[in-house]
């Protein structure tokens, strides 16, 4: 009896028209994490932070960043290497029938969407980011969807009450893709609010799910931040394009937030997936950025790059690095949680975060601790396995696939990627009392059966339709009653099959 995997690559073709414009945007891809750990110099200014974040782009990061110490990076984990911004939001976790928290694979790091959708009267010039500018997107506390489902079309938003209100807007702008790759058609993008079930997801979501975040790109024109991190900005009519509200002429670039769990990874076992803030209903997941470009080149890549492929290859202007380059890049983890356990299988979640819901969170609170103070403690669960580096680098790349809102482009150039499981489980250190067996990893398929995973996209371009084709890597897995002479090697088989394409219509 023998075993034998055969990988077959096919491409799935998705014919969808969507008729929102877009004049021009770019696609930042971010495949290097930098870091997961309880930091958030917007929320938590000099202190440890209340949960654990994900954290892209510039080393500079830390506790009390601005734009120069971004600036003054050493590395950034984003491919353009000018662009040393801070990009992050709360992790994803699954947590076991056992009760122990395993940090779910991000898949390729994050991709940042500049969507540049100008003002059509008034000022229609978009500007760049200032210098040390800063905004959060999301309310970590929200655990309720407030409004119908699904959402009414959109383009009655702008004249019905409540839609046209800004409370609906950031809301909406919160957004959980089931991605099931060999099921058709996909879905759009910020068209789900609310993150699905674990049985919802094992049945549906073969693929993952990816988390999708819009920030306001309407401007006061005057403040680089509020005491709320939001007040200065506003969302246009349709949380990424539309007019904008009075008192917030100015037009930004539209940052779209993009990442991807392996939530497949979790596929028949049992528990529950919950994101580090304790949410365990999608409705808080939020985010924030802090300007990381010189302003002027900023400027430049918005006036000059106006390529409707949204390929970052089409800006001469950007510098490029290998995604080797991207993962290298770290920032430097505080010494008082330098040793705190975010990955797992650990007794809570980071600094021993309550799962709260469906009633919205209590405000939460840093830990209290000054990072600067030497000797402070975490806030973890006592017994939790120190992580040899937290500051570990996603095991996978996968491109991602905007969906329906806007018309998305991609890159020419495939990049590799698969889905692969959690890093392997660490055991808790021999001072502290026996606890349940940990999470197994996820365990290999059955005899026969075939496995799917992203490997690659490509993207062609005609007229003013994309089509963006996703190859798809099938493992299958085969027992056959075979006598071989010994030492006879199995045989692995690589087929490759095109099948469909995605066009995207703007």
């Amino acid at each position: 009896m023998r075993s034998s995997n055969s990988t077959a690559l096919k491409a799935a073709l998705i014919v969808l028209s969507y008729s929102v414009s877009v004049s021009a945007f770019w696609r930042m891809p971010c495949k290097g994490r930098t870091g997961v750990a309880r930091i958030d110099p917007l929320v938590s200014p000099g202190e440890i932070a209340e949960h654990a974040h994900a954290v892209h782009g510039g080393s500079g990061f830390s506790s009390t960043s601005k734009t120069a110490d971004l600036l003054a990076s050493k590395c950034t984990s984003c491919e353009v290497t000018q662009d040393k911004s801070a990009y992050w939001h709360p992790a994803l976790y699954f947590k076991s029938a056992d009760g122990k928290f395993t940090l779910v694979e991000q898949v390729g790091g994050m991709l940042a969407y500049y969507l540049l959708h100008a003002n059509t009267e008034g000022d229609t010039k978009i500007a760049a980011f200032p210098k040390d500018f800063e905004m959060i997107s999301g309310d970590t506390n929200l655990r309720n969807f407030s409004y119908p489902v699904p959402d009414v079309d959109q383009s009655s938003w702008p004249v019905t009450p409540p839609y046209n209100d800004q409370a609906f807007l950031r809301q909406a702008a919160v957004g959980f893709n089931c991605l099931h790759y060999d099921v058709l058609p996909p879905e759009g993008t910020l068209k789900r609010h609310t993150l699905p079930d674990k049985k919802f997801l094992d049945e549906n979501c073969k693929s993952g799910i990816r988390f999708e975040l819009m920030f306001p790109s309407c401007w006061n024109g005057k403040d680089v931040t509020s005491k709320d991190k939001k007040s200065h900005m506003a969302f246009p009519e349709t949380v990424m394009d539309g007019k904008c509200p009075p008192g917030f002429p100015k037009r930004l670039p539209s940052l779209l937030y993009e990442v991807i769990w392996n939530t497949a990874a979790f596929i028949g076992k049992e528990g529950e997936f919950v994101i580090s803030n304790g949410d365990a209903v999608g409705t808080g997941f939020h985010g924030d950025f802090i300007m990381g470009w010189d302003v002027d080149f900023l400027q430049q890549a918005v006036d000059t790059c106006t390529n409707d492929s949204g390929r970052i290859e089409d800006c001469k202007i950007f510098t490029l690095q290998a995604e080797d380059k991207q993962n290298q890049c770290k920032f430097e983890v505080p010494a008082e949680i330098a040793k705190e356990d975010t990955k797992g299988p650990m007794d809570s979640l980071p600094g021993n975060v309550a799962i709260k819901g469906p009633g919205d969170a209590p405000k939460g609170a840093a830990s209290g601790t000054p990072i600067a103070g030497g000797d402070a403690k975490t806030t973890s669960a006592a017994g939790a396995a120190p992580s040899a580096n937290n500051n570990d680098k996603p095991a996978a790349n996968s491109p991602s696939i905007a969906g329906a809102v806007f018309a998305a482009k991609g890159s020419d150039s495939p990049a590799a990627a698969a889905n692969t499981p959690p890093a392997a489980n660490s055991p808790p250190p021999a001072s502290t009392p026996p606890n349940p067996a940990p999470t197994p990893a996820p365990s290999a398929p059955p005899a026969g059966s075939n496995v799917q995973s992203i490997y690659s996209t490509e993207y062609r371009t005609q007229g003013n339709i994309v089509n963006e084709i996703v190859w798809i890597a099938t493992e299958i897995t085969v027992t056959q009653t075979q006598t071989r002479p010994t030492g006879q090697k199995h045989k692995h088989k690589r087929h490759m099959h095109k099948a469909h394409a995605r066009s995207f219509q703007y």
